[in-house]
């Protein structure tokens, strides 16, 4: 088990396009299971591979509730291929953003493909809770945070808050 460090605002990987992973072979399963660690960790629903530093197209999450057994997902190269038409709007938050919640509206419905641990493409429909899960980690892989769908005004606070911090950290 290899818990990695989780990457906050305002590094610059965070806004990193992350590259297409080629097989997965032995290093990808071992990134996959490092990211479920770190993610179950800290703790989380989502984890995208550039939030730990790593710029490979690779996400996991788990939405398995409190007393539910694990239910892990791992999406390798993952691309949404259709948005639903109804939109919902719920608060997110997110690791490298701790401790901050705000209300985004994304679509309710999404189709994603991807890759999965032994090589398959997989097609899936996604609804409400884990479509939104999954536009939120797919975002992590093109360098967007939830905090761009904020206003202006809120997401310059997000980030002169998280400047601050990194400035006094650093001095």
């Amino acid at each position: 088990m290899a818990i990695r460090p989780i990457l906050v605002i305002p590094d610059a990987r965070l806004r990193a396009v992350a590259d297409p992973i080629g097989e997965v072979d032995d290093e990808i399963k071992t990134l996959a299971k490092d990211m479920l660690d770190t993610m179950y960790d800290a703790p989380g629903i989502g984890l995208a591979a550039p939030q730990i530093g790593v710029l490979k197209r690779i996400v996991v999450m788990d939405l398995a509730g409190e007393g539910e057994p694990p239910a892990p997902l791992v999406m390798i190269n993952p691309e949404i291929t259709s948005f639903g038409d109804q939109m919902q709007v719920t608060e997110e938050g997110c690791l490298s953003i701790p401790e901050l919640y705000y209300e985004v509206e994304r679509p309710n419905d999404v189709t994603v493909k991807y890759t999965d641990l032994d090589g398959q493409e997989v097609i899936k429909e996604a609804e409400g809770k884990l479509a939104v899960c999954i536009q939120h980690e797919l975002d992590h892989l093109d360098g967007v945070l939830y905090i761009d769908y904020l206003s202006r005004l809120k997401r310059d606070r997000v980030i002169k808050k998280f400047d601050k911090q990194a400035k006094r950290a650093a001095g």
